[in-house]
C-alpha cells in the first residue's frame, strides 16, 4: 500500500490512535443522526414543515456515507473479501435507500418510496463496529449459538405439545378452532405477552394456562442466563488491529501476524 493509503487504511480500519478513534466516535455520531432524521421523517407535522431540511440532511449523510463506502474498498488489499463481509453488506444498504428512492418515483408507488426510505434506520447495524460493548454482546451470542439453538428448538415442541393439549381441552367454542391457532396462543401465553384475544373457559384450560404463564418465566431466563454466562467468561485481551489482508479483527495484543491468514499486521 501507498504512504496516503495506508494512512488511511490506518485511520478508517482501526481505532487504537487518536485520528482513528476520532474517525469512529464521528461516524457513530452521524449514525445516530441519520437514524433520528428517519423518524422524525415519519412524523406527518415535522415531514410537512421540515420537508427540505429533512432530504439536504439526508443527502450530506448519505454522501458521507458512500465516501466512507468508497475509502474502505480503495484502502484494503482485497475489496471483494470486505464488499461481501458483514459490515461491508451493511455499509452498502446504509446508502441503497437514498439512491433507489430516486429511481421509485418512476415507479409512481409512494408505498415503495416509503419502504425505501425506512430502510435507513438499517444504518444502526452499523453501531457494533464502533462499540465495544456491541462487539462483546454479539461474540456472547455467538459463542451461545448452540445452546440457544437447541432451547429455541424445545420450546418449538413444548408449544405444540401445548397448543394441542388447550385445542383438545378448549375446543372450538372457546375460540381454539384449529392447533395452530391454539400454537399461537401457546406462544402468546408462555411469553407472557397475554393479548387475550382467545382465553381457555373451562377450569382445566385455565389451570394449563396457569401452568404455561408461570412456565414463561423460566423461559425467559434460560437464553438470558446462557448469554450472560459467555459475557463474564474472560477473554484473551486483543487489540484493535484489522487485517489488511482478510480484514479479521480479533488477534491478541502483542500479534504481530493475523491468526488466520498469517499476513503481517501493521506495526
Amino acid at each position: 500500500m501507498g504512504k496516503v493509503r495506508k494512512k488511511l487504511y490506518e485511520v478508517i480500519f482501526e481505532a487504537d490512535t487518536r485520528a482513528g478513534k476520532f474517525f469512529d466516535v464521528t461516524l457513530l455520531l452521524i449514525i445516530l443522526l441519520s437514524v433520528i432524521l428517519v423518524m422524525l421523517e415519519s412524523v406527518p407535522g415535522i415531514r410537512k414543515d421540515y420537508h427540505h431540511i429533512l432530504v439536504l440532511s439526508e443527502w450530506i449523510i448519505t454522501g458521507i456515507f458512500t465516501i466512507e463506502y468508497i475509502l474502505r474498498i480503495v484502502v484494503v488489499k482485497k475489496s471483494w473479501r470486505y464488499i461481501f463481509s458483514f459490515y461491508g453488506i451493511i455499509d452498502f444498504l446504509s446508502v441503497l435507500p437514498s439512491y433507489l428512492g430516486l429511481f421509485a418515483v418512476a415507479w409512481q408507488s409512494l408505498l415503495v418510496i416509503r419502504l425505501f426510505r425506512m430502510l435507513r434506520v438499517f444504518r444502526i447495524l452499523k453501531l457494533t463496529r464502533y462499540t465495544l460493548a456491541g462487539r462483546t454482546l454479539a461474540r456472547a451470542i455467538w459463542a451461545s449459538r448452540e445452546k440457544i439453538s437447541v432451547f429455541i428448538f424445545f420450546v418449538i415442541i413444548l408449544v405444540i405439545i401445548i397448543g394441542t393439549l388447550i385445542y383438545l381441552i378448549e375446543g372450538e367454542q372457546s375460540g381454539f378452532r384449529s392447533i395452530p391457532l391454539s400454537i399461537y396462543w401457546a406462544i402468546v401465553t408462555l411469553t407472557t405477552v397475554g393479548y387475550g384475544d382467545i382465553s381457555p373457559a373451562t377450569p382445566v384450560g385455565q389451570f394449563l394456562a396457569s401452568i404455561v404463564m408461570i412456565m414463561g418465566y423460566a423461559i425467559i431466563a434460560v437464553p438470558t442466563g446462557i448469554v450472560a454466562a459467555e459475557m463474564i467468561r474472560p477473554v484473551t485481551p486483543g487489540n484493535s488491529q484489522v487485517c489488511p489482508n482478510c480484514l479479521y479483527d480479533r488477534h491478541d495484543d502483542d500479534a504481530k501476524y493475523c491468526k488466520k491468514c498469517g499476513a503481517r499486521l501493521n506495526p
